[in-house]
Parts: C-alpha cells; structure tokens; sequence
C-alpha cells in the first residue's frame, strides 16, 4: 500500500512542534516497532499518526445510509416526482442570487 506520509519530507520545512509523554512501555514497543522497519522513532510516529488522522477524516466525510434510506435514494432515481411550481421558484431564486 504505497502512502505520501511515509515519503521523506525533504524541501519541506517543519516549523511545528507536536510533544507527547509516553511510559517506558510504549516507548520501547514504539523504538522497536520503528526499528524493525529501518525509521527513526520521529518518521514512524508521524508518518503512523498522519496515516490515522487521515483515515479518521475518511470514515467521517462517507456517506452511510440505511437499508431503509438506500431503497428510498434508488426510488427517487429511478421514478423520480414531476417538478412542482415550488421547486420552480427555488431553482429561480438560486439562479439570481448565483447568477447562472
């Protein structure tokens, strides 16, 4: 699984600083995790925090629906109601105020 977060950051200045305490415990599994794949300490926990921030964004920003919902969302595609003289207005109301 190739990622950006684990590619080197050469040209690009880190001016922010991100600070943790940790027991002894995780720190040696942390060393020993990062020693096993040749990084520093420094590379594994950013580039493995960067990897979870990023996947917690993800999972946030999908879209889950229902059973219930899902049949719903596939009925208006497929029979879509007529448009109403409401919708009209709003489709009218949105093109003054975008200008399109």
């Amino acid at each position: 699984m190739a990622n950006t977060a684990s590619k080197p950051t050469r040209g690009r200045a880190r001016s922010q600083r991100l600070e943790t305490r940790v027991t002894a415990d995780q720190k040696m599994l942390i060393e020993r995790a990062a020693a096993l794949e040749g990084r520093t300490v420094t590379d594994f926990v950013l580039t493995s925090v960067q990897d979870a921030a990023r996947r917690t964004i993800e999972e946030h920003q999908q879209l889950e629906l229902s059973v219930r919902d899902s049949r719903a969302f596939v009925e208006a595609l497929l029979n879509p109601q007529s448009v109403n003289d409401r919708l009209r207005e709003t489709v009218r109301r949105y093109r003054e105020a975008t200008g399109g």
